[in-house]
This record gives C-alpha cells, structure tokens and sequence, in this order.
C-alpha cells in the first residue's frame, strides 16, 4: 500500500504500508513540505503522487526505513541528480541527510 503521510502515522498504518517489503518501507520525503509518501515497490511512484500533490522535484528525496531495527536509509534512484550536486543513488549531502531522516522519524515513529 502507498499513501500520503502528513501527520504521523499510527501503527495500522505502518502495518499497512510495510507489507509490500515486509517491515522495510520505502519512503519519498519532501523536505520543505515536510511530508513523505510511504509504502509501494518504487520509489518512483511515491515521487509521481508527490509530484501530483504540489510537491517540487527538487526537494524530494528517497529511502527507507527499517521497522525492526529503525535503521534509516538514503539510497533511491530517484536521488541521482547531478545538476543538484548529487550524482549517486545515495543522498550525499549530510544536511540534506538529517532533514530527511527528521521528517521520516517524526511521521513513521
């Protein structure tokens, strides 16, 4: 299941959007809305319905989260984007790291 998450989420809703991996969740943060799209097998897709909603490509991000360890992670294709200093599926930059991770740990605790 993938949705739009603006609040955060309570647990039937991280039941819900952890199925498609089984407790790992893909997330698209948009980190000056301060919103993600969480859940689905693409990171693509969780970009599209962001992008649907108002959001501008150049503040979203993507990654993921780790339900049974809380580890989080900033690897998606949709973070290649050499024009933005970042040529890696990996998000380079530590500031833009900790802002992701901030909007993730306060919408999917």
């Amino acid at each position: 299941m993938i949705r739009i998450i603006k609040s955060a989420a309570d647990k039937s809703i991280l039941d819900d959007i952890a199925q498609d991996f089984d407790g790992y969740i893909k997330v698209v943060v948009d980190t000056q809305r301060q919103v993600l799209v969480a859940g689905g097998t693409k990171h693509v897709d969780g970009e599209a319905l962001l992008l649907k909603d108002g959001s501008r490509q150049d503040h979203l991000w993507g990654g993921g989260l780790d339900l049974e360890t809380g580890e989080v992670d900033f690897d998606s294709m949709i973070n290649i984007r050499p024009n933005q200093n970042n040529p890696s599926r990996e998000i380079l930059d530590k500031d833009i790291r900790k802002e992701v991770e901030a909007v993730i740990r306060k919408l999917l605790r």
